[in-house]
């Protein structure tokens, strides 16, 4: 059975249209693992790598490979979103900005062009924005 976390973190990434195995992000541990594994891989091959790139390089990620051209920069995003939004949503309806800032920073998710990434892309953490299933399409072009 799944856990509030994962029913919660999933919620936010099917609002999204993106994929979110649950080997991968059942706790708010392995979300944060998997998390830190796809930010150390961007790490190494700069922020405009795809998934489909780092499953080729082999950083354990297959679960998602049929996110292949996403950019792993915006699906990293989206889960340190739903990484807070899981975490809070029993505490508040929603989050903001500085809130999702504030919990990467405390699971030592964050990087310098997060904040460009989800001030330019507010739907990936406010449910209520109506177009925000099609930022999916627009980071895979490359």
């Amino acid at each position: 059975m799944a856990s509030d976390f994962y029913r919660y973190f999933k919620e936010n990434m099917d609002g999204l249209g993106l994929d979110c195995p649950e080997t991968l992000f059942a706790t708010k541990g392995t979300a944060i693992q998997t998390a830190t594994t796809i930010l150390t891989a961007i790490q190494q091959h700069g922020s405009k790598v795809t998934v489909a790139e780092l499953i080729g390089a082999g950083t354990g990620l297959e679960k998602l490979f049929y996110l292949g051209a996403l950019r792993a920069s915006y699906y990293v995003g989206a889960v340190i979103c739903s990484i807070a939004i899981a975490s809070g949503r029993s505490l508040a309806g929603g989050m903001s900005l500085s809130d999702v800032l504030l919990a990467a920073q405390s699971s030592h998710l964050h990087r310098p062009w997060l904040a460009s990434v989800l001030m330019r892309w507010p739907g990936i953490y406010q449910q209520n924005i109506r177009s925000r299933r099609s930022y999916r399409q627009r980071w895979s072009q490359p």
